[in-house]
């Protein structure tokens, strides 16, 4: 039943129980997302590359709230390891979301002191992977194609438009990459179905700078930020559920600023 402009006459209970990829789920704001998932009732998929303790441990407390959720192993830049994630999440029903969180700086430092093989590894994450999984749950997810429909979330980054100068232009170069697909892909694929976002957070405070090789970094970044402080994965999470959920039925193409006020 519609009211006279078209509009749901009341809510409308989802075709489908969510199922969620989260790609580099297991550990910081991926970790975060995944619990936070799992208290809205998503089934999951937690995608990892190589911490598979921390996947494990992600995915069983995902489990202690009722929910199904399996931790995959692979690459997002290898196109056979994104299908064999989909595929693991088929086992377990429809996809109907999928957060593309998996990235990585590598390096700290001017552009012109970074290595080649650095630059190609952090696009290659950062862009094409999420490039890669996007494509793949479009896929999975599009009305046009058998799925349910669904959402995409896609983690870009505050750098994407502050452009990071002395720290990672090149992480920079590909989250805004990320923003670019995000608006382009919600253009192609909502009539299908499909809702796609961005969340973009300032500094958090992640493993990612340690494995950058300055483990103190967000506790420095916090002088030139408005509120005084680096953000916690679990202020970023909320944001990322919300886009995925009903509640945002509407929004598409945008991307939630998380920054701390940069």
């Amino acid at each position: 039943m519609s009211d006279a402009r078209g509009r749901p006459a009341g809510p409308v209970p989802p075709a489908v129980r969510p199922l969620t990829i989260v790609t580099g789920g297991a550990r910081g704001i991926g970790a975060a997302t995944v619990a936070h998932l799992a208290r809205a009732g998503h089934d999951l998929i937690v995608g990892y590359r190589d911490d598979r303790a921390s996947a494990k441990r992600a995915a069983a407390a995902a489990q202690d709230h009722g929910v199904r959720a399996v931790a995959v192993a692979g690459d997002v830049t290898d196109e056979d390891d994104v299908a064999e994630l989909f595929a693991a999440a088929a086992d377990l029903g429809a996809v109907t979301g999928l957060v593309n969180n998996a990235g990585l700086t590598a390096h700290l430092g001017d552009l012109a002191d970074t290595p080649v093989a650095v630059l190609r590894r952090v696009v290659d994450v950062n862009l094409v992977g999420a490039l890669l999984c996007a494509r793949e749950a479009v896929r999975a997810m599009s009305t046009t194609r058998g799925g349910h429909g669904g959402a995409i979330v896609n983690v870009s980054s505050a750098a994407a438009t502050l452009g990071s100068a002395h720290d990672y232009v090149h992480y920079a170069a590909a989250k805004a990459g990320v923003e670019a697909m995000t608006v382009g892909l919600a253009k192609e694929v909502a009539g299908q179905g499909i809702r796609v976002n961005a969340v973009a957070p300032g500094t958090v405070h992640t493993r990612i700078h340690a494995d950058a090789g300055d483990p103190d970094r967000a506790g420095r970044a916090a002088t030139r930020i408005p509120l005084g402080r680096a953000g916690e994965p679990d202020e970023i999470a909320p944001a990322i559920v919300w886009l995925l959920g009903t509640e945002a039925s509407y929004v598409t193409g945008a991307s939630i600023r998380a920054a701390g006020g940069l």
